[in-house]
């Protein structure tokens, strides 16, 4: 019996962290999927009517841009209804960087993949 796709997972991780584990476990379960419905997860994600949330999304597909294959249009449609105001990526608010394209503060951890340093 099928419970959700990848697609959810990926938007429900980066929409409610606490049910994913750390950040580094979230980022490095999501970036092993090989492939992803881009469309799917878009919808799902603007269907929750969060704009943290859709940044959170546009901000890892950024990421992911040549695994992926994430067009331009994909990461304009997450950014028109990413927050108005700058949010911080994690809801520990550690201090970070402005990412302006999503009004997000992201922790430089987060942002230069603190757990990649050591490997």
């Amino acid at each position: 019996m099928r419970v959700t796709t990848l697609e959810r997972t990926l938007v429900d991780v980066l929409a409610e962290p606490s049910r994913g584990g750390s950040w580094e476990e979230i980022w490095r379960s999501l970036a092993m999927i090989e492939y992803c419905d881009l469309e799917a997860a878009i919808t799902y994600t603007l269907a929750l009517g969060s704009a943290l949330s859709a940044a959170r999304v546009g901000f890892f597909l950024e990421q992911q841009r040549e695994v992926w294959m994430v067009e331009e249009t994909h990461l304009e449609t997450l950014r028109a209804h990413a927050p108005a105001q700058p949010r911080y990526f994690d809801s520990t608010r550690q201090p970070g960087r402005l990412v302006p394209r999503w009004n997000l503060i992201v922790s430089e951890y987060i942002l230069h993949r603190g757990w990649e340093e050591g490997a």
